[in-house]
């Protein structure tokens, strides 16, 4: 049964009688985990918070590793990119800060769920986050991976200059990558605040783009310029798919930290 939160106009209409008969693919969620425990302590507060209204869901794969990278703006988007994959009947798997992997409770239930340390600053140099994501792909398993590294600089919370994390991993593993955006979030959490706005219950607009499988970049030198070039495209996906959602055009020249005297991570009020 389609999930209540999902519009039904995605979800892909039922085989007529003179289609072939395809076999429903399991729900990666329906079978027993860590998630689950993590799912009755988040879900049921998460749904009281905000509706999700989930366009085009149906381009996000059901089965298959791949790269999920959404935009970053507030300090809940990892719990809300989670629900969003929960319902799409996923288990989302995040490149989490290394330091939290040594928190007594917070840390191990990462370590459990199969969440992948990072170093500051959203590394994914070093040999540990290759060897997990290279884990995922052979598992099956999505990753969720923020192009842009820490939340948004730009005033206006349009994504800023990404980095090549997300892509790195994509051309590295050989999977795609699957751009989402999201907005509303930051009426249930401002950017750079812990402070919940549970009331009134939010809606929070998603819509998932089409897998990016970087063909065009395959078999080239991963240096510097393709990885910058590849991230691009994924950052236009990304910018197109939010400036749907907002119904407004983004600044044609995206955000650059550097360019005003920011940090790439830590907070920064804007």
């Amino acid at each position: 049964m389609p999930d209540a939160n999902v519009p039904q106009s995605n979800v892909p209409d039922p085989a007529s009688s003179s289609s072939p008969v395809t076999r429903k693919v399991r729900s990666e969620k329906s079978r027993p985990s860590i998630f689950w425990l993590l799912a009755a302590l988040v879900v049921p507060a998460m749904n009281v918070a905000a509706r999700y209204t989930i366009t085009d869901g149906h381009k996000f794969p059901r089965q298959g590793a791949f790269v999920f990278s959404p935009n970053h703006y507030s300090e809940i988007d990892p719990i809300v990119m989670g629900m969003v994959s929960w319902k799409l009947g996923r288990l989302p798997r995040f490149l989490a800060k290394a330091s939290l992997f040594k928190l007594p409770v917070a840390g191990w239930l990462l370590t459990k769920s199969g969440q992948i340390p990072v170093q500051r600053g959203g590394s994914v140099r070093g040999s540990e986050p290759v060897k997990a994501a290279r884990r995922l792909v052979e598992r099956g398993q999505m990753v969720v991976v923020y192009p842009e590294g820490s939340l948004t600089r730009d005033p206006e919370l349009w994504p800023m200059r990404g980095k090549s994390g997300a892509v790195r991993i994509a051309l590295e593993q050989g999977i795609p990558i699957v751009p989402a955006a999201h907005w509303g979030t930051q009426q249930l959490m401002e950017r750079y605040s812990n402070k919940l706005h549970l009331f009134p219950r939010k809606t929070i607009l998603v819509k998932i783009g089409d897998p990016l499988d970087l063909a065009e970049f395959r078999g080239r030198n991963l240096d510097t310029a393709t990885l910058n070039e590849a991230t691009a495209v994924v950052m236009d996906a990304i910018t197109a798919l939010l400036e749907d959602l907002r119904q407004e055009k983004a600044p044609i020249k995206r955000w650059n930290p550097s360019e005003h005297d920011q940090k790439e991570t830590g907070r920064f009020e804007a």
